[in-house]
């Protein structure tokens, strides 16, 4: 195999892996009160739904909420009581708390369910 080969072949595979994927999260609100969720990338400075927004969940609704990322990418949820931002889950709202359980890998086709619960 010609070196040129080797290096399109090598360029072709990172660019499959590193690329986009669209996946979704469905987010269930198991609460009594209204709560506000993003999505944070931990890998680069992506936030979804972005511009200053969030996604809305009326006590105990449930959303799908779809989105695009990069293959690989780290993905976490900070939600918060509407109105009161002091009772927050995963990552809060200022994506600063530490959380074990409220980060996902954005693999294509897929989607993860976030349960947020009293």
């Amino acid at each position: 195999m010609t070196l040129f080969r080797m290096a399109a072949l090598a360029a072709l595979v990172f660019t499959t892996s590193a690329g986009a994927a669209d996946m979704a999260f469905f987010v269930k609100n198991l609460r009594k009160e209204a709560v506000a969720v993003e999505l944070f990338s931990h890998d680069r400075e992506t936030v979804w739904p972005g511009n200053d927004q969030v996604f809305l969940i009326d006590p105990g609704s449930q959303k799908s909420v779809p989105l695009s990322c990069n293959q690989g990418e780290h993905i976490c949820y900070g939600a918060w009581v509407n109105g009161d931002d002091s009772i927050s889950a995963g990552v809060g709202p200022d994506n600063d708390q530490p959380c074990d359980t409220c980060c996902f890998i954005c693999v294509e086709h897929t989607t993860e369910t976030i349960d947020l619960v009293e």
